[in-house]
């Protein structure tokens, strides 16, 4: 089973409490395809500048991940520069060079139009909507958005949201999207914008997924009725954040896939354990470094960590 994710493919400048590292590469789609590389298929669609080399890309393809959908055009890669010196919970941006990011039109190639997953990453809303317009056979989207989007582009979110089996977020966003303080009030106006199921982040705290009717078509009422918390592993050192959140939604819809999209509680909450697996790799060394070199041995060893903390069936 193969997803289509269509996002950001970049270099981050980042600096924590454990050092620095300049032009490491990044960017949602490249840690998303990598999480979700352990468990399915996975196909990217970005734009990159000349400065991104064959050795850049080998990182996605030495994965399996397939790179046919990265356009190469004339100019510099999306460069954002971050400093987490102050808290780890938040990045201060320094500095945002959107480059050919700026204008970036996605563009499908014809190999990737027989997908069955798609993951509309942190873009333009206009551009995830017309991505799934053009990707109408998909059986599964997921999606991730930002303040950004949230706040100034609401009509164009909106239009994305109706057409969104899981949304991700973090709960600072998600009362933004729902202009409320309260994330339980907050959870059940989104589910009321069309998306079927919401995923709201809490970074060091795990993530909670909350249900609409619509999330497991044909069960019961109760597998809808309450909300289901993942915890995060407890890491003695938290080395770049950067990328935790893209890990586990790749883990998470990875997973999912894997399963070919068989919507169950049971495989929704193990595919939050492995959204959680994949998100506490991530933040162990800077960049892209860790998840590129894990093996899924590794991978289910510390599934069965998270296991043993929530005490899961």
């Amino acid at each position: 089973m193969s997803i289509v994710v269509v996002g950001s493919v970049a270099f981050d400048s980042i600096e924590t409490p454990s050092g620095r590292v300049d032009h490491a590469l990044g960017g949602a789609a490249t840690h998303f395809a990598l999480a979700a590389s352990y468990f399915t298929q996975v196909r990217v669609i970005g734009v990159v500048g000349e400065d991104f080399t064959a050795a850049n890309e080998d990182v996605l393809k030495k994965r399996g991940v397939d790179t046919s959908g990265i356009e190469h055009v004339a100019g510099k890669s999306f460069h954002w520069t971050g400093s987490y010196t102050r808290t780890l919970n938040e990045a201060d941006t320094l500095a945002t060079e959107l480059n050919v990011f700026e204008t970036f039109t996605p563009k499908i190639p014809a190999s990737y139009c027989d997908s069955e997953f798609l993951f509309l990453a942190n873009i333009d809303p206009k551009l995830q909507a017309r991505v799934r317009r053009e990707m109408p056979k998909v059986k599964m989207v997921c999606g991730d958005t930002m303040n950004y989007w949230i706040k100034d582009h609401s009509a164009a979110l909106a239009e994305v949201l109706v057409d969104l089996d899981v949304l991700l977020i973090n709960d600072g966003e998600a009362k933004m999207l729902a202009e409320d303080a309260n994330l339980v009030r907050a959870a059940k106006k989104i589910l009321g914008m069309g998306v079927k199921t919401l995923i709201v982040k809490h970074g060091e705290y795990g993530a909670t997924v909350f249900f609409s009717e619509r999330s497991f078509p044909g069960a019961k009422p109760e597998a809808h009725a309450t909300p289901f918390r993942a915890p995060a592993l407890p890491l003695a050192e938290v080395v770049d954040p950067t990328g935790a959140g893209d890990s586990f939604a790749g883990g998470f819809f990875g997973y999912l896939a894997s399963k070919k999209g068989e919507l169950t509680p049971g495989n929704f909450r193990k595919a939050m354990f492995y959204g959680g697996v994949m998100g506490s790799f991530a933040v162990e060394k800077f960049g892209t470094e860790r998840t590129q070199k894990l093996t899924r041995e590794e991978i289910d060893a510390r599934f069965e960590q998270f296991r043993a903390l929530s005490h899961l069936d």
